[in-house]
């Protein structure tokens, strides 16, 4: 697909991709705090807030949710590397109970994050919130699949969006830059399927947009 990748998502919404699952591990905790503090402060930054009280409140917000999803990971990093490597079937059994637990306690974060976003801004303003979260995935790539498929179906462009938005749901619980590419990755998957469900060739839309492309290229230079 001629999508934007996970990384020019990053780089185009002006976010670093440094991981933050166990960076408090090799620094100290300060500097952690910094990291977390100057994220925060570039997602809060695109609410263009008219409160510095509220501005303040929902960079700590942001912050401490970077901080949570850390340490939720990190124990189930740890947990996982004790499991018991006797027997396989113990071993399978332990790491299923170990990662079902972190799913649980991220999807409790979730809810929780999500309600205090919600009791602070309208629902366009947690939208760009949860695009600051995960890079500007949704935007940047359903304006893309918009551009590929400028004819598609109403019903076709709806499962699209819903499909990018239910992968940035999960992503933003991730605890690095790959997992969050694996969600959205995953759900690529899906949205390719439906669009070849209803009888769209893809690669003949891909050569249709680059063409579409370099006739603008080319109208631009001549202008």
């Amino acid at each position: 697909m001629m999508l934007p990748s996970f990384r020019h998502c990053a780089l185009a919404f002006g976010l670093a991709l440094t991981p933050l699952v166990g960076l408090a591990n090799e620094s100290d905790e300060a500097a952690y705090t910094a990291v977390i503090t100057e994220r925060a402060e570039k997602i809060v930054a695109t609410l263009k807030l008219s409160d510095a009280a509220q501005h303040e409140r929902l960079r700590g917000l942001i912050a401490g949710q970077y901080r949570s999803l850390r340490d939720i990971h990190a124990a189930r990093d740890t947990k996982l590397a004790e499991q018991p490597d006797f027997d396989a079937g113990l071993g399978a059994a332990f790491t299923k109970a170990v990662q079902s637990q972190s799913r649980e306690e991220l999807e409790t974060l979730h809810r929780r994050f999500i309600a205090q976003l919600s009791a602070e801004l309208s629902p366009a303003q947690v939208d760009q919130v949860k695009d600051g979260l995960t890079y500007g995935v949704v935007p940047i790539t359903f304006k893309r699949y918009c551009e590929l498929l400028p004819d598609m179906p109403a019903d076709l462009r709806r499962a699209i969006h819903a499909n990018l938005l239910e992968a940035r749901e999960y992503a933003m619980d991730a605890g690095s830059s790959d997992e969050k590419h694996a969600w959205f990755g995953k759900y690529k998957g899906r949205i390719n399927n439906l669009i070849s469900a209803a009888g769209i060739d893809l690669k003949q839309a891909e050569k249709s947009l680059a063409e579409r492309e370099a006739q603008r290229q080319n109208e631009g230079r001549s202008n």
